[in-house]
C-alpha cells in the first residue's frame, strides 16, 4: 500500500476549509487540535523538511504564519503561541509533508507553561531550577 499524503489530498479538495490560501502555501485548522484554534501552515509543494524548502517558500510560509496569527487572534483571543515544526520521524513528524504548527495558548491551559517546547523531553524541561 502506498502512502497518500493527507495534505496533498486536501489541496485537491476544493471544499476543504482553508483559513488562507496562496500560490505557495495554504493554512488550515488542525484536525486533531491541542488547543482551540490550532492551525497548520502547509506548503503546496510536497517535501518533508524545512531544509528542503526554497528561500521563496520559506518566506511564503513565514508570511502565512503571520496571517494565521492575526486570524487566530481575531477569532479566539489567545494569550500566547507556540510555533513548531516536527522535522523528521525522530522529531515526531507523522505526515512527511512539511507543516508548521501554530498553537494558541491560553492563560491556565497548563499548570507550568515555562519551558514550552522543551517539554518534548520532560527531563530537560525544567532548566530554571538547575
Amino acid at each position: 500500500m502506498s502512502f497518500q499524503c493527507p495534505f496533498c489530498a486536501l489541496m485537491l479538495n476544493p471544499t476543504s476549509q482553508r483559513v488562507y490560501d496562496d500560490e505557495l502555501v495554504f493554512v488550515i485548522r488542525d484536525k486533531f487540535p491541542v488547543s482551540q484554534g490550532h492551525t497548520l501552515i502547509i506548503p503546496r509543494r510536497h517535501y518533508a523538511s524545512w531544509f528542503e524548502a526554497t528561500e521563496t517558500e520559506q518566506l511564503a510560509l513565514f508570511s502565512a504564519l503571520a496571517i494565521a496569527k492575526v486570524n487566530i487572534q481575531t477569532q479566539y483571543q489567545p494569550d500566547a503561541y507556540n510555533i513548531g515544526i516536527n522535522d523528521g520521524a525522530v522529531a515526531g513528524q507523522t505526515v512527511p509533508h512539511l507543516h508548521i504548527h501554530l498553537i494558541p495558548r491560553y492563560q491556565s491551559d497548563t499548570v507550568e507553561p515555562r519551558g514550552g517546547i522543551r517539554w518534548i523531553l520532560p527531563d530537560k524541561a525544567v532548566y530554571w531550577d538547575k
